[in-house]
């Protein structure tokens, strides 16, 4: 599930061979894109730890850029604006990317009512220099 930002390019270029054949008709859902729905469940993780952590937050302007990554992905991919914001503002899609994103951190030790266990996880992920720790601090 985590990604490196180091491979963004190398990945890129391995999606856009694969698909770059394929008519427009032919496009998988955004949401079974592997690299944008794993980087909004890591940004969707990312926000539930600054929500219950109060030792680290969001690197906000690093969050807005891997946002605006994967939305550069999507394009890259041939999804236009109105496929991509039909992706971003669907409320069910929305829920089982939380429902992933909470499920992960319970995964990695992070119990609701426990707050501390959300900065262990953090902190964690920060040490492991994974996507999910580069977007906090």
């Amino acid at each position: 599930m985590i990604m490196k930002f180091s491979g963004l390019g190398t990945i890129a270029l391995a999606v856009s061979v694969a698909f770059g054949t394929q008519s427009v008709s032919a496009k998988v859902p955004l949401k079974d894109v592997s690299y944008v729905s794993e980087g909004l469940i890591a940004a969707g993780m990312a926000i539930e730890i600054d929500t219950y952590c109060d030792d680290l937050s969001v690197r906000l302007f690093r969050g807005l850029n891997f946002l605006n990554g994967l939305k550069q992905h999507a394009r890259d991919l041939g999804y236009t604006e109105d496929e991509i914001d039909a992706y971003i503002n669907d409320s069910a899609e929305k829920s089982r990317l939380e429902d992933v994103a909470r499920g992960r951190l319970a995964d990695l030790g992070a119990v609701v009512g426990q707050n501390d266990t959300y900065c262990v996880v953090g902190r964690g992920q920060i040490a492991a220099k994974t996507t999910l720790g580069s977007l906090l601090r």
